[in-house]
């Protein structure tokens, strides 16, 4: 047997592919386990995550067997809960990127990256209550964050999935892509997000997570600190060469900064 999450590590991300093609990926505890393996390497390493499914699934949803025999202890523990938290609470951006399904607990996983991708196959949606459960590992309150409340409700109540048209339109997706683009779209977006300084970037996620309560204040701590960066210097300072050497050649175009 296979392992259920395949990890591929490069210098600056790490792919994580769940693979466990004979239950369409469905999410049961030893994904989990590897999960908060990752997690933990993660933490210690901060790198930018990509999660993806296997043979054009993303997750279609948790183990059905496993949670039959799950009992009020077993939902006190929050096990899908608890990971798919600490996936959300990685220091550097996370990216979903969702081929065919991602139901139930798949789903709430794609909810806990920061960003997600899909393709025209995808079905995105929490089904739980035609199985007598709720959405109990991120979906009540994350979902109402994505798409908004009226929204959410409808998902929720209803257990009707999305398709890819009106996922994105909803700003369930960010964009789509076709299968076999889906791999490099993740990747180019993380190129994009690589290019910049990964001390910002853990900044900026730190203060979109931050509660409502802690804002202005965590923001101008964050940027009191970046102030002091000798990165944040050298880039400055590019910035202004580049710019001299453009208007020295008669380039008068607006630059991006990043």
């Amino acid at each position: 047997m296979g392992e259920s999450v395949r990890i591929e590590r490069s210098g600056d991300r790490v792919v994580a592919v769940l693979d466990r093609p004979g239950v369409r990926n469905a999410i049961d505890q030893d994904m989990v386990d590897r999960l908060h393996a990752l997690c933990a390497e993660l933490e210690e390493e901060p790198r930018i995550l990509v999660i993806t499914g296997a043979d054009g699934v993303f997750a279609s949803g948790a183990d059905i067997a496993q949670l039959r025999e799950r009992r009020a202890a077993d939902a006190r523990r929050g096990i899908n809960t608890t990971v798919f938290r600490r996936i959300r609470d990685l220091p550097m951006p996370v990216i979903a990127a969702v081929d065919g399904y991602a139901l139930g607990g798949g789903a709430e996983l794609a909810y806990a990256a920061d960003l997600r991708l899909g393709t025209p196959r995808v079905r995105i949606g929490n089904p739980e209550t035609g199985l007598g459960i709720i959405a109990a590992a991120g979906a009540t309150w994350r979902l109402p964050e994505i798409v908004g409340a009226a929204r959410a409700a409808e998902l929720l109540f209803t257990g009707r999935t999305l398709g890819a048209e009106e996922a994105l339109a909803w700003g369930l997706l960010n964009a789509v892509h076709e299968p076999d683009d889906l791999r490099d779209a993740a990747h180019a977006l993380a190129d994009r997000i690589a290019a910049n300084d990964p001390a910002a970037t853990r900044a900026t996620k730190r203060a979109m997570r931050a509660p409502a309560s802690a804002h202005p204040e965590i923001e101008l701590e964050l940027q009191a600190e970046l102030f002091e960066s000798p990165e944040k210097h050298r880039r400055m300072t590019a910035f202004l060469d580049r710019r001299t050497d453009r208007r020295a050649g008669g380039d008068t175009e607006p630059e991006e900064t990043a």
